[in-house]
C-alpha cells in the first residue's frame, strides 16, 4: 500500500502564512493528503533570555509552539476531517522548510512572512525555498478569487521541451482534475528578430515556422500525460512574445500557474530562469514551481 505523503505549509503567524494555510487546507482536502504545518524557531539560542510569567518557560519557545498549534487549529476549523499535525523545528526558516521537502508531496508558503520588508513583492524564504526545494513549491499569492479556486482554470507554461516540461505538466494535470476545471497550456514563441529583413514573406514563413514549432512542443509534451488524465478538458494556446509576460498575463484569470524548475549539474539545487522569476513576484494568483530532475 502507498503510503502519501503529506502536504506541508509554512506558518510564521503573518497573514500571508494564513492565507497559505487556508489554500493548504483546500488542498489537501482535493488530494486527500494529510496536512502538516510547520514552524522554524531557534528559541534555544535565546535560553538565557526572560521567561514567559505564566509558564516559567522561554518566551520564544512559548510564542513558537503558540504560532504552530493556532496555525493547526485553524486548518480544523476550515475542514475538521481534515488530518492535521504541526511541529516546531529547531532551524531558520529556509533550512527547515529545505528539510521538509524530502518528506513532502508538496511545500505551501506565503510570499513573505512576519520579517519581511514592507513594499517587498517576495519574500527571500519563499524566493530561496521556491529555487532549491526537491518537491513542488506554491507560493500563494493573488486576489481572494484566485487564491479561494473561484475561476476555475490551472495554467502550465510548457519550456523549451517535452522532456523540461513533463513534471510540471503533470503537476498541472493532477491539479486540474482536482479541481474538476480545464487546464490551459501555454507555449510562447518570439518572431525572428534581425532575420531577412528586407524579406517580409520570407520573414513570416520563419515566423510561421517558430509558431508551428510551438504548437508541436504543446502537443509532443501533452500527449502521454493527458492519456492519465481523460476527463480533463485541455485547452493548447501559442502566444507571441516573451514567455513571463505571457504567463503573468493569464494569471489574472487563473487559480494557479505551474511552471518548471530544471536541476543544476554538480550543483544543490534549482534553477529558477526569468519566466518563475517573474511569476514569483508578479503573478496574481498562486504560482507553483515544479522540479524537473535529469
Amino acid at each position: 500500500m502507498t503510503v502519501e505523503l503529506p502536504l506541508v505549509v509554512g506558518v510564521d503567524g503573518s497573514d500571508y502564512s494564513l492565507e497559505a494555510v487556508d489554500w493548504a487546507v483546500d488542498e489537501a482536502a482535493r488530494l486527500g493528503l494529510p496536512l502538516r504545518l510547520v514552524h522554524a524557531s531557534l528559541w534555544e539560542r535565546y535560553e538565557g533570555g526572560l521567561p514567559s510569567f505564566r509558564t516559567g518557560r522561554p518566551a520564544e519557545q512559548v510564542m513558537a509552539e503558540h504560532i504552530a498549534a493556532s496555525g493547526a487549529e485553524r486548518a480544523r476549523l476550515r475542514n475538521p476531517t481534515l488530518k492535521v499535525s504541526s511541529d516546531v523545528l529547531p532551524d531558520d526558516a529556509v533550512s527547515a522548510l529545505l528539510q521538509t521537502t524530502h518528506e513532502s508531496s508538496a511545500l505551501v508558503t506565503g510570499p513573505r512572512g512576519r520579517g519581511g520588508i514592507a513594499g517587498m513583492l517576495l519574500g527571500s524564504v519563499s524566493l530561496t525555498v521556491a529555487a532549491r526545494a526537491v518537491c513542488p513549491v506554491v507560493v500563494v499569492r493573488g486576489g481572494g478569487p484566485n487564491r479561494q479556486g473561484s475561476l476555475g482554470r490551472v495554467v502550465v507554461g510548457l519550456g523549451d521541451s517535452a522532456e523540461a516540461s513533463a513534471a510540471a505538466v503533470r503537476f498541472a494535470l493532477r491539479e486540474a482534475e482536482s479541481r474538476g476545471c480545464a487546464l490551459h497550456a501555454v507555449r510562447a514563441w518570439r518572431r525572428p528578430a534581425h532575420e531577412h529583413v528586407d524579406h517580409p514573406l520570407i520573414a513570416d514563413d520563419a515566423a510561421g515556422s517558430e509558431e508551428e514549432r510551438a504548437s508541436a512542443l504543446l502537443t509532443d509534451a501533452l500527449r502521454d500525460a493527458a492519456r492519465d488524465h481523460p476527463q480533463v478538458e485541455v485547452r493548447r494556446r501559442t502566444v507571441e512574445g516573451p514567455a513571463h509576460k505571457a504567463l503573468v498575463a493569464a494569471s489574472s484569470d487563473a487559480d494557479l500557474v505551474v511552471v518548471g524548475a530544471r536541476g543544476r549539474h554538480g550543483h544543490v539545487g534549482l534553477q529558477l530562469g526569468r519566466v518563475a522569476h517573474a511569476l514569483l513576484h508578479h503573478a496574481e494568483c498562486p504560482v507553483a514551481v515544479v522540479p524537473q530532475r535529469d
